[in-house]
């Protein structure tokens, strides 16, 4: 198991930057939202190919897929906190290009990257369907239709092992055969919010999906990076140590508990003790131009990510536990704001900044009233 620290060590965790305050915390959370409404293209989407960040990325329907699954993470952030007048019209253009274009092929044999637009589309969607503020919408057939085109396209490339991946280098297969704990963890949290939408979800998708995730889970608290018959957490400096698996700690955590499989206060504690106490090795990923360059095998595109998840998971802890750990996000999310009010941890193309500001701001919605 993950040993607990004390509270003068977590306090410490991540550096000697503030922990912001609400001002601070609202403050950031506008100027993120003012940075989507203004970096948001013309056709209500966000990102693009332009910039090429490696010619390894190449296939135009990568970028499509791309740019919908960070358009699904816009219309999160948007929903999550935007209240105002502009942040609504940006959120009803992206809904726009999500019917428009959100069902995207796979780009190639290898190539499996439309499973984060299937994912992220259609838990943005989902929200949608689910906000009372959307009750009038006329659209609402439309969403509901385009919502469950992708539901139905991501259980079409849900492995034989139950999860979710982005490549399949081995079989080239129709049905992919390679899966991560991460991917098949927020496709758990996408499938559970089309539920709470009104979508029928195949209850065999879901029960393998959660099966997949639950085998990844070491004795450690760490889970694997890839979903394996056997899992094993490696060598002393293998992805699958507890340090290379700060962020996926947090949501296959919060999957498995949200789907009903048996996780334990103390999990949850446990994995967010070991996030900010080893959160160094996250900082020094962070902005690295190389997947995996780092220490234990992280990336920068854990970074956001995993913020946006110890968020989510911070709120299965006893409510008086709460504020300390809801601090220690907000510093770790707001130091990495950008002039512009983006947020960012890997460079790819122009998505970078606004799906890592997406993250951003809806990891501090909770930190604050």
């Amino acid at each position: 198991m993950i040993p607990l620290l004390p509270a003068a060590l977590l306090a410490l965790a991540g550096g000697q930057d503030p922990v912001p305050g609400g001002d601070a915390i609202r403050t950031s959370v506008a100027r993120g939202l003012a940075f989507l409404r203004r970096d948001q293209n013309a056709d209500g989407s966000w990102g693009s190919w332009r910039n090429a960040a490696h010619e390894f990325w190449s296939n135009p329907e990568t970028h499509r897929s791309w740019i919908v699954a960070t358009t699904g993470l816009g219309c999160m952030a948007l929903m999550e906190q935007g209240n105002d007048s502009e942040s609504r019209a940006a959120l009803d253009r992206a809904v726009d290009y999500l019917l428009e274009e959100a069902r995207v092929k796979r780009p190639s044999d290898w190539d499996t990257d439309n499973v984060w637009a299937y994912l992220y589309g259609l838990q943005g969607l989902a929200r949608v369907l689910s906000d009372p503020r959307s009750a009038d919408d006329p659209r609402r057939p439309r969403i509901r239709e385009t919502a469950e085109a992708l539901l139905d396209a991501l259980a079409k490339y849900q492995t034989p092992a139950g999860g979710w991946g982005y490549y399949d280098f081995e079989t080239l297969a129709q049905r992919p055969s390679w899966a991560t704990s991460f991917t098949t963890a927020a496709a758990i949290l996408a499938l559970l919010d089309a539920r709470e939408a009104g979508l029928e979800i195949p209850p065999r998708m879901l029960e393998r999906a959660v099966r997949a995730v639950e085998r990844c889970r070491l004795p450690s608290g760490a889970y694997t990076y890839s979903v394996e018959a056997i899992p094993s957490p490696g060598g002393a400096e293998w992805i699958d140590q507890v340090k290379g698996s700060l962020s996926r700690i947090q949501v296959c955590n919060v999957a498995l508990a949200r789907a009903g499989s048996p996780v334990s206060v103390e999990a949850f504690r446990e994995g967010l003790d070991a996030f900010f106490a080893e959160h160094r090795f996250l900082d020094v990923a962070r902005k690295k131009p190389y997947p995996h360059e780092a220490y234990y095998l992280n990336s920068g595109y854990f970074y956001l990510f995993g913020h946006y998840y110890a968020a989510l998971a911070i709120e299965h802890l006893p409510e008086e536990e709460r504020e300390r750990y809801r601090g220690l996000l907000a510093r770790e999310v707001v130091k990495c704001q950008e002039k512009d009010g983006s947020m960012w941890d890997f460079y790819l193309n122009t998505y970078h900044r606004p799906y890592g500001t997406a993250f951003g701001v809806l990891a501090l919605a909770g930190t604050v009233d």
